[in-house]
């Protein structure tokens, strides 16, 4: 029994890492059978881990052959943004209170491993480098359980933040730097307004560029959403 929990977390905390990173766009399709191949597992944990996500809120299970990444509508986005903001400023602000010089020269080398992959436009690897900035603040803070709801906003909102983070270009990573040095100087209310503001500029860039429900038709989100997902592709 240890063996298939052990498994069946992985396989969940894999599928998860990859909504919250962009590795499934919003409108992905999934089909459990196809997963369970890709990753050399039985159905069975391949089916409680996408019946998890669904309850998360990660996924949309509309039939047993039709699973989905979902798009947000915009009241739903707007409501998570109100709330990562302040869970967030949380974090960052705590963050600002504890950082040792160790914790500062891991987010330097997150803010550098993300120029390099913008530069090198590589999509994937720069929504990575941005969500692991972001759920860094909460891990320096010390704050296990903000970061367990964090993770669980990112579930839903990292597949919009995919679909349009290429046409927020520097706007997506700007304000980490602004971010970064108020943490420095220990300002816990400056971390605070900087990560509210990297929230809301690049919020604005989701809300016209992004793949929201019934807005597809609009900017570079319809494209966004139907970049393959790396996981899924042969």
């Amino acid at each position: 029994m240890g063996d298939k929990t052990s498994l069946a977390e992985e396989v969940y905390d894999r599928l998860a890492y990859d909504l919250m990173t962009g590795a499934l766009p919003p409108g992905t399709r999934l089909k459990i059978r196809d997963l369970a191949d890709k990753m050399g597992v039985s159905v069975t944990p391949i089916r409680d881990a996408v019946l998890r996500l669904v309850n998360n809120g990660g996924l949309l299970f509309q039939s047993p052959r039709d699973i989905r990444v979902p798009l947000l509508e915009r009241s739903r986005y707007l409501e998570i943004r109100t709330i990562r903001i302040e869970l967030e400023g949380l974090a960052a602000e705590r963050a600002a209170q504890f950082a040792d010089s160790d914790d500062i020269a891991y987010l330097e080398s997150i803010l550098a491993e993300n120029e390099e992959a913008m530069a090198a436009r590589d999509h994937l690897r720069a929504l990575r480098t941005n969500q692991k900035f972001h759920l860094a603040l909460p891990e320096i803070a010390d704050m296990a359980t903000l970061r367990s709801l964090l993770e669980n906003l990112w579930l839903q909102m990292g597949p919009l933040i995919s679909s349009g983070y290429d046409a927020g270009g520097r706007v997506m990573i700007d304000h980490h730097y602004t971010i970064l040095e108020a943490i420095r100087m220990a300002d816990g209310a400056a971390a605070r307004a900087a990560i509210r503001n990297d929230i809301m500029i690049g919020g604005e860039v989701l809300l016209l560029r992004g793949a929201l429900a019934g807005e597809l038709g609009r900017g570079t989100g319809l494209a966004a959403a139907k970049r393959p997902s790396p996981l899924l592709a042969k």
